[in-house]
C-alpha cells in the first residue's frame, strides 16, 4: 500500500532525494505522539500525491570550476 502512496508521490516530485526529504519534514511536523508514525507518513505520502506539499523547487547550483584552472592556480 504504501509503495503505491510513494509511487503517486513521486509522480508529483520526480527527484527522489528531494521527495525524501520533504516527506520526512512534513511527517516530523504533522507528527502526533498518540499516532503511528506509519500512518502520519501515509497521510504524508496521500497529501504529497494530492499535490499538498508541492511547491517546493530545485536550488540553483552553482557551477563547478574547471579542473584545467585549478590544476594552473595550484601549480603556479
Amino acid at each position: 500500500m504504501r509503495s503505491e502512496l510513494v509511487y503517486s508521490a513521486g509522480t508529483r516530485i520526480p527527484n527522489r532525494f528531494l521527495l525524501s526529504t520533504v516527506a520526512i519534514m512534513a511527517v516530523r511536523k504533522l507528527h502526533v505522539n498518540s499516532t503511528r508514525i506509519e500512518e502520519t507518513a501515509n497521510r504524508v505520502f496521500t497529501d504529497l500525491a494530492g499535490g499538498t506539499f508541492t511547491d517546493v523547487t530545485m536550488p540553483q547550483l552553482k557551477p563547478q570550476p574547471l579542473v584545467d584552472s585549478v590544476l594552473v592556480s595550484v601549480a603556479a
